[in-house]
């Protein structure tokens, strides 16, 4: 039986209506643009109020006041990457209504908090158990923050420097793998030996999540500085590389219907509640459906009846960091041209609970904030990041793109794009599909961006890019288009003269998803299969290299016995997939790193390390190798064997990758020893991060930690046909029946509708919730 309710809320010039399907997705009408972001914001807070509430208080650098001393060096990180620039560029740069978009969406935010300060039993479980209350909105809020924005590759160039400065190229490579393979240019003057890696701490600190332990919330104000390393930078580079999606568009005459399909399935840290949310949004002129960030009005990826888009990460380099000699007596000022410039220098108050304020002095460069400085050795290192710029909040661009009906007009609001650097792929009902890259490229006209650079005046950006520099692929004669984060610029593309970035992700995906696109005819249902594949290639590769061998250790024998007749598939009841990926993980690719990189130290910093070249490496029996790679091959595979069975017991009948590999949404108020049971999952599941259903596991204990944070596959004319899923679902608030609901769907590879219809969601309708102007 459906429910129904009536709430009163001030701030609206008209009813709007919020329709809660069966799957937990709300469908909201309003009769004018204003009350319906007004209703996507007071929706938002419905569902997702801690989540969005700590998403702000992260982003702002607001944390302590809540969570006391153990959260001040976040904040301090954090407030380091707000945006400062004109707000009135800033408003403009994503559409000309974005202001009083935003300005309706906080309202809404704001009329859920007030309603939960008149029913206190309305607030999420999180704020009673740590004894805090949701914060007003302002509508500056949703665009200031910036470092949620997935951007690159300063902390790389960190890395590089530091490895450089040990060993050679070759030996960076296996850390991360450039493409084209270019070499990179020393900067003149750098000392790349005079970089510590750990100038990244804070930088990398403004980007991470919020983690609770009873150590960090029982932090002093004499410790607070210890939880600037709550992330290890070997886990940023990890997630950093599992940081994807993929996409494509398959025009009417490859596929069953004669109409397009579109597929998009964005990957992210694995979170609870999850990172996406799926929305329908409806008003006179307008009406989308799809997914993007609760605390964002909008949508990013999805369909307004007419075009579909969806998007991945195309990875430019929008990042430097830049050395700075600082001044013998006053480490305040920095070389810059033929003289000394002062750094800005903001005195900020920091509220911190249980303590006095606390004012502390954020540093800026003419490039962007200081993360670190050392006046005795007269250094200082700032990152330069298009976040600076006006127009650079994540997504946010959507607001023109979602409106689009045409490519054209698609284009066109893509000039507005500024992060994340993203692959869009489009299809609309008259036909056309097409694929175009946005986001801000910044112009080096002398360097390659893959070293840290003297901060001097040498190494100036020259603006960036106009988007007619890009290319783009419109109704191709294959019939589809599609990316997967591997380097995809067109093969005549001079990477010397227009470089746009050489770090992307291997290619394993992309190469998959290319092969199976070119079976024809295409359909929905083989669009689900694709974003659920398991078919690992660097597996296949792996599986290559044994053919032939042959082993008088019995393990090993066993091991080659397993491997040979599998076909690669990553399947969660597979034995051989268990083996293979154990044996990767456990074995061979450490044995490999030790045997390359005999330095244990200089070793854990290439660490999760690059796939395609630790795979070279192997297919080209590398001479550092010095022709022990069959040797290593069988011996790692021998020690593979016995750790399966130690894990999983002696007969392989009762191997399974999914008793190793498993997804579980794990809370941030779980490591604060909070017996809560928000958790969710763990559910056994196939895949890897190489495999285009993307299931990136840590290398400790398997446990997935990445993957897809929601999946769409739209017929694109046929709209209530489209399918979905999100995980582990919908709502943020734990009492929710639709907290969870989905993941075993997510798990299984199993789709729920995306309906658009007025019919199809009336039929559907589990609740109605209708917002009455007071």
């Amino acid at each position: 039986m459906m429910q129904e309710e009536q709430l009163t809320v001030p701030g609206l010039t008209a009813p709007v209506r919020i329709t809660v399907d069966r799957w937990g997705i709300p469908h909201i009408s309003a009769q004018s643009l204003p009350d319906l972001f007004f209703g996507q914001g007071f929706n938002a807070a419905r569902d997702r109020l801690w989540q969005i509430d700590l998403w702000r208080k992260r982003g702002l650098g607001l944390l302590a006041a809540d969570f006391g001393p153990g959260f001040l060096a976040q904040d301090y990180a954090a407030r380091l990457f707000l945006y400062r620039g004109d707000m009135a560029a800033e408003w403009v740069s994503y559409a000309p209504d974005a202001q009083a978009i935003c300005t309706a969406f906080t309202a809404g935010i704001n009329a859920y908090v007030a309603l939960t300060e008149r029913e206190p039993a309305l607030l999420p479980p999180e704020f009673a158990l740590l004894g805090t209350r949701p914060a007003r909105w302002r509508a500056e809020d949703v665009v200031r923050i910036r470092s949620h924005a997935l951007s690159r590759n300063a902390l790389s160039e960190i890395l590089r420097a530091h490895v450089l400065a040990q060993a050679d190229l070759a030996t960076d490579t296996l850390r991360k793998d450039r493409e084209p393979p270019v070499t990179p240019r020393l900067p003149d003057g750098l000392d790349l030996g005079a970089i510590d890696p750990e100038a990244a701490t804070i930088f990398k600190l403004a980007s991470a999540e919020v983690t609770f332990t009873p150590e960090r919330l029982a932090a002093t104000l004499a410790d607070a500085w210890r939880w600037t390393s709550v992330t290890d930078l070997g886990e940023v580079m990890l997630a950093a590389g599992m940081e994807g999606s993929n996409n494509w568009a398959v025009a009417g005459s490859r596929t069953d219907t004669g109409r397009p399909i579109l597929a998009s399935d964005p990957h992210r840290t694995h979170a609870v509640p999850p990172l996406r949310y799926i929305v329908h949004l409806t008003a006179p002129g307008f009406d989308a459906i799809g997914a993007g960030e609760p605390a964002v009005p909008g949508i990013a990826l999805g369909h307004n009846g007419t075009a579909a888009f969806g998007l991945t990460i195309f990875y430019t380099d929008q990042e430097d960091a830049c050395v700075y000699e600082t001044h013998p007596d006053r480490p305040d000022a920095y070389r810059y041209a033929e003289g000394w410039e002062e750094m800005a220098v903001v005195q900020e108050r920091f509220a911190v609970k249980g303590a006095e304020d606390q004012v502390l002095p954020l540093r800026f460069t003419r490039h962007g904030p200081v993360i670190a400085a050392d006046p005795a050795r007269r250094q200082a290192i700032a990152v330069r990041t298009v976040w600076s710029a006006p127009g650079t909040a994540a997504y946010l661009a959507s607001l023109s793109g979602m409106r689009a009906r045409s490519f054209a007009e698609f284009r066109a609001a893509m000039r507005r794009w500024g992060t994340p650097s993203v692959n869009h792929v489009y299809a609309d009902t008259s036909g056309v599909i097409a694929w175009m890259p946005a986001g801000f490229a910044p112009v080096r006209p002398d360097w390659d961006g893959l070293l840290p650079v003297p901060g001097d005046g040498r190494y100036e950006w020259a603006g960036f890019r106009d988007l007619d520099e890009l290319p783009q692929d419109v109704a191709p004669a294959r019939g589809f288009v599609f990316s997967a984060n591997a380097m995809n610029l067109p093969a005549d593309w001079d990477h010397a003269v227009r470089p746009i970035g050489f770090e992307w992700v291997e290619p394993s995906r992309a190469r998959r998803i290319e092969a199976q696109l070119q079976v024809a005819p295409h359909s929905l249902a083989a669009a689900c299969a694709l974003q659920t594949d398991v078919t690992s290639l660097p597996a296949l590769r792996l599986r290559a290299l044994l053919a032939g061998l042959a082993a008088a250790d019995p393990d090993a024998a066993a091991g080659l016995a397993l491997i040979a007749p599998w076909d690669g598939r990553l399947a969660a009841d597979s034995a051989a997939a268990a083996l293979t990926e154990l044996w990767w993980t456990k074995h061979l690719k450490p044995a490999l790193l030790a045997r390359l990189v005999p330095d244990a130290r200089l070793r854990a910093r290439l660490l999760p390390g690059d796939v395609a070249s630790l795979l070279r490496v192997l297919e080209a029996a590398d001479p550092r190798l010095g022709g022990t790679r069959d040797a290593l091959l069988l011996e790692t595979l021998a020690a593979a064997v016995r750790d399966c069975a130690a894990r999983m017991g002696a007969d392989p009948a009762g191997w399974a990758w999914g008793r190793l590999h498993q997804a579980e949404f794990r809370h941030a108020l779980a490591l604060a020893g909070a017996d809560t049971g928000w958790n969710a999952g763990p559910w056994p599941i196939g895949g890897s991060a190489s495999t285009p259903m993307h299931t990136g596991y840590r290398p400790g204990d398997f446990r997935v930690i990445a993957g897809a944070s929601v999946r769409l596959v739209m017929d694109v004319g046929a709209w209530d046909n489209s399918l979905c899923i999100n995980t582990p679902g919908q709502s943020g608030d734990p009492r929710s029946p639709h907290y969870r609901d989905l993941g075993p769907d997510w798990a299984a590879g199993q789709y729920v509708p995306l309906l658009y219809s007025a019919a199809a969601v009336a039929a559907a309708a589990e609740r109605t919730i209708l917002l009455a102007p007071a």
